[in-house]
């Protein structure tokens, strides 16, 4: 590394590890938020400018390095107008923080500052798969290897509880109750916001084949529920790489020539989910509360009014008859099941 790359990398460890944690105080939420856009950066400069990550430097940031990067992330990696926002957010403090330390890089931010926040279009419908698509994609991986177990189940629950992708690699063992009369998982949502969410019973069942496989001798309470190998150590997956064996099985079943898209990105299960869930019949302020939204209005917004077919078909059952996470008749009346409707509320 050169001393313009030393200086870069210096001042990202400082602004995540120092800045950003101990003078901001900011949330673990928001740091591995900023931390997934800097790396997201840094990738794209590295492969656009074709030089190994450790060769860059602030001289490669520019208005156009920053604009390309924006305007990449929208096209490639699905990015709506607010979450180009944030990464513009992230790297301008980044930026700021860097101009406060060394008066010489103060233009890199200036330069940066001019860029402006986009402004959302019309809110469109909501991106979510069919429960056909879903069958094809479950249908993929392999059960006799032991990975594409994992692989399944970490769908299965994504779809099942509608969690974020982070929120599915923050789970700790102690976060599902299999055992229980309701099993359910508990998740820590943005803003500290917790939600119990029932599981259903072949979501049961994947997870405790699962938890054989990947814990032999019993779990310890406080493990990550979904690891990876290290070095030797179990650490958290990252999102990338969740995103990668998901899209390996969609290429799969297009070679196959079935019908299913050549990219489902993971915040599509929620969607999908909360529109399956809404459209078969499952009242919108219940739909809010599985979500964790903290305002119907969200709610609302994305599913009320983006589903045309609810006007025109009524199904009776929460989750029809050809999803494929169901095995058997499984009763979703919420209005009579006074310790189902506590854990959603959160009140059990």
């Amino acid at each position: 590394m050169n001393n313009d790359s030393v200086t870069f990398f210096r001042m990202i460890r400082d602004f995540l590890g120092v800045f950003m944690t101990n003078q901001k105080g900011a949330s673990d939420h928001t740091v591995r938020s900023y931390r997934q856009t800097l790396n997201q950066l840094l990738d794209y400069l590295s492969e656009k400018i074709d030089v190994k990550k450790f060769e860059l430097s602030f001289n490669d940031i520019s208005i156009g390095s920053i604009e390309g990067f924006l305007d990449y992330g929208e096209m490639n990696l699905n990015w709506n107008v607010g979450t180009r926002n944030q990464k513009l957010a992230a790297i301008k403090s980044f930026l700021k923080f860097a101009g406060n330390h060394e008066s010489t890089l103060s233009a890199h931010y200036l330069e940066i500052c001019s860029i402006p926040v986009k402004n959302p279009q019309k809110r469109q419908n909501i991106d979510f798969f069919t429960e056909d698509e879903l069958g094809i994609l479950l249908s993929q991986p392999d059960q006799r290897r032991k990975k594409d177990v994992r692989n399944l189940t970490m769908m299965i629950l994504m779809y099942d509880t509608g969690c974020r992708i982070q929120e599915l690699l923050d789970l700790r063992v102690h976060n599902v109750h299999l055992d229980d009369r309701c099993p359910s998982a508990t998740i820590n949502g943005k803003g500290k916001k917790t939600r119990i969410v029932p599981l259903m019973e072949k979501t049961v069942e994947h997870l405790k084949k699962y938890m054989s496989l990947y814990f032999p001798d019993g779990p310890g309470d406080d493990d990550l529920l979904f690891y990876t190998i290290h070095n030797g150590e179990r650490t958290s997956m990252s999102q990338d790489n969740v995103q990668k064996f998901i899209d390996g099985y969609c290429q799969k079943a297009k070679e196959k020539g079935l019908e299913i898209r050549s990219h489902i990105y993971c915040h599509m299960f929620r969607h999908s989910r909360a529109t399956h869930l809404y459209r078969n019949g499952m009242a919108l302020p219940l739909v809010s509360e599985w979500l964790g939204h903290v305002n119907i209005n969200t709610t609302r917004d994305y599913y009320a009014n983006a589903d045309i077919e609810m006007k025109r078909k009524a199904i009776n059952e929460a989750t029809s008859l050809i999803n494929p996470i169901r095995s058997k008749e499984y009763s979703f009346d919420y209005d009579n099941d006074e310790e189902l409707l506590k854990k959603l509320y959160g009140l059990a």
